[in-house]
This record gives structure tokens, sequence and C-alpha cells, in this order.
């Protein structure tokens, strides 16, 4: 068939458009084909969902399932239905000179005598690549930017509040430097604040080298009369993209909930301001969390206690994912201690491993994961061989090629046999004309008398196509590749390519990997066979321009195992097409 090679080209762009519109939708991102589906709700809790918006200051709205109304909802203090008014005491945001720096050698984070909130998370082995200058921030509250790490307690008696991330609390010596030194195993500080009839403290420690913060609940019932408190931990953060993001392509942000039994949920943003969230209510295991391209926080309460989920929309564009732990009866004078932990860090999927389970889950594959993780499994293992994640790149192209090397051959074979009769298909045209129905039947039987498959060509490369895309999300998403460098220019294969800089006006970044790619797709479309019909010819001419271009956006490590997958196609066509050449010479 004279379009076979179009053919090929349709159905290869088409699956690559599909999956880029699953990949969007998986995101959070429109559909390209009509409105976003509903997401199906969880079997977990007969509740159902626990979200909708929080009262504002002026008019209360209907509360939450399974959000206690006590749970402060904002930066300021609100009246909230229920559970009596946010204490005044300490109300002011502390200042700058009132911040505790808790550090180690990886995280930085800025606590807030106001209720102990982590309002400020810095990676410090992590660039910002919106400003190379700056590190990554998780947390961070600034005008444009909110995004807090909240605990407290609630479930005081009425008329009365028990300590919450909106009381003062005074620091206590934990007998560990805040900020940790050369020689130091560990930083760490103690914070207390008293209300209601309880006494809370709460001792704060990081570990050398961890992303991870220990928090030690500590809570005394100093009344007369028995308590029932209820610890809540939860991450409030606005809607905005984080910055150094692109615009070509979409990743998730927002928050996510995992329990052994439901497994890992997306919550969107979107969902929680429509009231439409759907997610595990109830638990005795599990963590929540909000991800975002490279990086995750969490909140993972102590295994094999019971907890509940729940989001809402705290103001606009703000938004909180939390849990909220029973901590039973204290009687007078008794006290009980609950350990959990706050994890700010990169998806490096060999530590959230060992963190807890499921956390591996951050770094979003999307619905081909159980192929992505394969893949990344022996790109991990190349790279321990080669020490360089870009030649474990190029290896990788190299196996995964190697692999499908007999479906690379029947392609290339069918492509060899539609090449040698290109011509006699051109004259089949010429004869025919405009008469289609008997142009196919000739075409047909030329088929059947040189035992040629029309679609030989397409289906191996239609075959390939989930594991090409899996690897694609591999190398998206894997935070590994950020600040990874290959050879010369290319510093960090998380980064577009932009040896020759950027269009000014346009932000268009032009690199040297993007033009050999569009070289190498140019030289594959001279070694297939040439459509007969001239507009389809022009059609395939344009094809190597158009996916340049596009790759000017994208990774350099994408791009990068693009080139050599095309170097390597070139190679193995020229290869199969010398020696059924030289076969019909020597027959």
């Amino acid at each position: 068939m004279p379009t076979q090679r179009l053919i090929l080209w349709i159905i290869f762009s088409m699956s690559l458009l599909f999956l880029w519109d699953a990949w969007q939708r998986h995101q959070g991102q429109p559909t390209l084909f009509g409105p976003q589906p509903q997401k199906a709700e969880s079997a977990a809790g007969s509740a159902g969902a626990a979200s909708t918006a929080a009262p504002s200051p002026n008019a209360p709205a209907k509360q939450a399932a399974g959000v206690d109304p006590s749970i402060p909802t904002g930066p300021v203090a609100l009246p909230i239905p229920g559970g009596g008014q946010i204490p005044t005491s300490g109300e002011a945001t502390a200042t700058r000179n009132d911040v505790i720096r808790l550090s180690n050698d990886v995280l930085a984070l800025d606590i807030d005598p106001v209720g102990g909130q982590i309002r400020r998370g810095e990676l410090l082995r992590h660039r910002d690549t919106s400003a190379q200058t700056n590190n990554v921030l998780l947390f961070d509250l600034r005008a444009n930017s909110t995004y807090l790490a909240q605990s407290g307690l609630i479930g005081a008696p009425e008329g009365q509040t028990f300590p919450n991330h909106r009381s003062a609390m005074r620091v206590v010596d934990a007998g560990l430097p805040r900020e940790l030194g050369r020689g130091g195993s560990a930083a760490g500080v103690t914070l207390i604040a008293e209300s209601g009839g309880v006494r809370f403290e709460r001792m704060l420690k990081l570990a050398r080298g961890s992303y991870v913060l220990e928090v030690s609940d500590r809570v005394t019932n100093t009344g007369g009369q028995t308590v029932s408190p209820v610890l809540y931990m939860q991450l409030t953060r606005d809607s905005n993209p984080p910055p150094g993001g692109s615009d070509f392509y979409s990743t998730y942000v927002g928050p996510v909930i995992y329990t052994d039994k439901e497994k890992f949920q997306k919550v969107d943003f979107s969902d929680i301001e429509k009231g439409k969230a759907r997610h595990p209510t109830t638990a005795n295991d599990g963590w929540l969390g909000i991800i975002q391209h490279y990086f995750v926080s969490a909140w993972i309460p102590a295994d094999k206690l019971a907890r509940e989920f729940y989001t809402r929309k705290v103001d606009a564009k703000l938004y909180s994912v939390g849990a909220k732990v029973g901590l039973g009866e204290i009687a007078p004078g008794a006290s009980t201690t609950i350990a959990s932990r706050l994890l700010a860090g990169p998806q490096d999927q060999r530590m959230l491993e060992t963190i807890a389970p499921g956390l591996d889950l951050a770094v979003d594959y999307g619905f081909l994961t159980v192929i992505a993780k394969p893949i990344f499994w022996l790109l991990e293992k190349l790279h321990g061989l080669v020490g360089n994640w870009g030649w474990a790149i190029v290896l990788l192209t190299i196996v995964i090629k190697t692999v499908f090397y007999p479906l690379q051959a029947a392609s290339y074979r069918s492509m060899a046999r539609m090449k040698a009769v290109t011509p006699r298909l051109i004259a089949l045209r010429e004869r025919y004309g405009e008469d289609r129905v008997r142009l196919n039947q000739a075409m047909m039987e030329l088929y059947k008398t040189e035992k040629i498959n029309p679609l030989g060509g397409c289906l191996p490369i239609v075959v390939q196509i989930p594991v090409f895309i899996a690897l694609y999300w591999v190398l998206l998403s894997s935070v590994e590749m950020r600040d990874a460098p290959w050879i010369g220019w290319i510093q960090d294969l998380a980064a577009p390519d932009t040896l020759f800089g950027t269009i000014p006006g346009l932000d268009m970044p032009i690199g040297l990997l993007p033009i050999l790619m569009a070289v190498t797709m140019f030289i594959q479309t001279k070694l297939n066979p040439t459509p007969p019909d001239p507009i389809q010819a022009k059609l395939m001419m344009f094809m190597p321009l158009i996916f340049s271009v596009m790759f000017f956006f994208f990774p350099a490590g994408l791009v990068l195992y693009w080139l050599v997958n095309n170097i390597y196609s070139i190679i193995q066509q020229w290869l199969i097409t010398r020696s059924i050449e030289n076969a019909k010479k020597v027959g």
C-alpha cells in the first residue's frame, strides 16, 4: 500500500497524542477530547469524602464530613462554628528574629513559635531552576506563596481551646544544637504550649543526612477533668504551580493520600474547590502529602493508629490535606505521647521506600507505572556501572533497542520490501488514476504476489510505544536526572538543551541535541519508502522539523534518549536493508 509509511506515522503520532492526553488527565489537567471524567468514589468510609470549603470569616460554610470544625483554618483568627474562637494569645505571626532555624546538612526548616508551624523548608542540595542562586523551597510563606506544615490539638470542652497551630509556644533547650555542625549527629528543639487544661510539649529532631523531621508530642492533663484530645497534622498550600515549571508539559501538583487498602490516590485542588474530592477517610495506616515535580512533603502518623483523613478549602486558592489521630482519654495528671514524622525532600525512590510503605509512589509515572518501574530499576543499575546518568540513558536505549530487535527487524524488512516495489506502485497509480477500486485491487494483488504485509512495518512499532512512553515518564519524573550532567554543555539532564541560547520574546531554547535529532529523523525518512502521493511525501519531510521544534522544550535526557534511539535505528535499518539487497543479488 503506497500510504503504509504515512499510516505508520499517523498511528505513532495518534498513539503519542492519546497517551499524552492520558498523562494530562492523570496529572489533573483537562482532557483534549472532552470534559474531564469524574473520579470514582473510594470504597473506604461510608461517610464518603471529607472535602468541602471551610468557613469564611464572614459567612460560615457547610463543614466537610470528617473535618473537625475546631481545626483552625486560616492565617488569622477566625470564628469556628462549634469550636469556639481561636486563641488570641500570640496571634501575630512571628518576626524574622523570632523564627527558629532547625537544620542539618540537607534540610533547613524555619519554625514559627506561633503554633510551631513549619513556614519555610529549604533543600540545601537542590537548586531552584528558576533562580540558580537559590535552593528549592518546599515550605514557604510569602505574599505570593503559602505552603505550611501545621499540627495541634482539638477536642477541647466547649468554651476552651487546646494548643493548636495558632497558639503561642515557648522554646525550650532540647539538649541538641538547632543547627547541625560538622561533628553533630542531630539537631533538635522543644516547643511548649498550655491552654484548655492541657500541656502540649513538642520535641523536634532532625538527624544528619535526613529529610525526615521526627516529631514527638507529649500531652499532659493539667486540669481537673478527664480530656480526650485529638491530634491533627495537616499540610496547607496554595494551588499555584511551583516555580521553574514548563508550559509545554505539566506534572501533577496537589494533595495525595495513601492507605494500604486504597493505595495511592490524588486529590486535585479543583475537586476540593468543588466539594467533589474522593479519598479514604479512615484507616489504621497510611500517610498524606503534597507532591510536585521532583519533590514531596508528607505527614506520616505512627503505624497501627486509627486516623481520619480530610481535605478542605481554607481560603481563596488555599487548601489543606490532613489527618486526625485520637489520643484517647487522659485522666487529670496523666500524660500520653505520640510520634509522627514530617517528610520534606526529593522524590528519591530508594530513600522513600525506606521511610513508609507506598511513599515511593510519590514518583508519579502515570498509568504505565508497571512498565516504568522496571525501566527505572535497569536505568539505576546501569548508572551504578558507568557513574553517569547520561551514559546510563545511552546504554539503556541500546539495551531496549536490542531487546526489541526482532520486532524492529520485521518492521524494517517489510519496509525494505515496500521500498523495492515503490516504482511498481507508482506505475499502478498512473495506470488507474482516480479509479480507487481497481487501484486498490491491483495493489492487493501486488502485495500478495510479493508476500508483503501492508501493516508489517506498523504493528511492531505500535507494540513498542507503551515502553517508549513509560521511558519518557521515567526520564521526566525521576529526580535523579535533576542537575545530573552528561558531557560538555549538558549539565542538567532534566533541563532543556540551551547550547545556542533562547529566542528572544518566545523563551524558546535552542540546543544541539534537538537539531541532531531532527537530522536523524530526516535520514530515517530517506531510508524508508517514499509515498507515491507528493503531498504525503512532503508531509513526511516536514515531520522531523515538527518533532525537533517540540523537543526544543523537552529535558535534555529525554532528547538524548530519542537521539540515540534514532541513530541505533538508522544503523539497524541500514544493515537489514543491505542484507536483504545482498540476498537478492546472490539469489
